[in-house]
């Protein structure tokens, strides 16, 4: 039996290879005298084949996790559930699912393309969440295709399923106890921020506060030998507040979730942004 601690150590090694800023900014904390806490951690899925939410969430749930409340995205053409832990120190998780049936024949064709590939037991256990791509590489034009209809769509074709992000919990932090102080010290390392819908997204009267960078980008070999640099996964970080009853609030605000998924859109970065 996978323990949660060895499942998030796992997680964060396969992360932070294809995430090296990720490191870089954890450590840059750390150096700083910070106690890193990890709020939540994200992962994307169709909801095709062997590998739906409905498919993925057994995992979570035989880990102790249990659902806290579904979330919907009709632009981004996603559904989403939040799960909290089993103990209040480990991070809650974020999974959501593309709708494929929202998208083109064409699109749809390309997506069930790949997940026909996928060995069903490769899906069997908790790492599966960091199995990366079950599927043989798409061609860069299948993954344009699906870029012009779902950059979701896109990404998941080349990075498969892993995490897609991290967060750093601003509310563990002593000196960077705002998201804006910590967005400083992070670009102070010159690193790109995503600026889709303000620096910060959220707000306390949400009872949530959110800003990540831009997602590193790495080389990858496409169908047919061709390379492209592409985004990979980013960073977030969060600061959460007390409710009217005290409690502090557990859950995601979709609004500002919405323009943190824009954090790994090749689309909306501008030629300035480093990393």
């Amino acid at each position: 039996m996978m323990t949660l601690d060895s499942f998030f150590a796992r997680l964060w090694d396969d992360y932070t290879a294809m995430t090296p800023q990720a490191q870089r900014i954890h450590d840059a904390f750390i150096d700083a005298g910070e106690t890193i806490v990890n709020d939540h951690v994200a992962f994307r899925t169709f909801d095709r084949g062997p590998i739906t939410l409905a498919d993925l969430e057994p995992h979570l749930l035989a880990l102790g996790y249990t659902r806290l409340e579904p979330y919907d995205f009709p632009a981004k053409k996603l559904r989403a559930y939040g799960y909290l832990p089993p103990d209040a120190n480990q991070p809650r998780v974020f999974l959501s699912e593309l709708k494929c049936d929202e998208l083109s024949a064409t699109a749809q064709r390309i997506i069930d393309g790949l997940v026909a590939q996928i060995d069903p037991a490769r899906v069997a256990s908790p790492e599966v969440l960091w199995a990366g791509r079950l599927w043989d590489a798409p061609s860069f034009e299948d993954y344009q295709t699906l870029m012009a209809e779902s950059e979701y769509a896109a990404w998941l074709s080349i990075i498969g399923l892993r995490a897609n992000h991290f967060t750093i919990s601003i509310n563990h932090f002593r000196t960077f106890d705002s998201v804006e102080k910590v967005l400083a010290k992070v670009e102070s390392l010159g690193l790109g921020i995503n600026e889709s819908g303000g620096r910060v997204k959220g707000s306390p009267e949400v009872l949530l506060e959110q800003g990540s960078t831009l997602a590193d980008r790495a080389a990858f070999t496409f169908a047919g030998g061709q390379v492209e640099e592409i985004p990979t996964c980013y960073y977030e970080f969060a600061r959460r507040y007390r409710d009217a009853d005290g409690k502090l609030y557990q859950g995601f605000v979709a609004a500002s979730a919405d323009k943190i998924f824009e954090s790994t859109d090749i689309r909306t970065r501008g030629e300035h942004h480093a990393g």
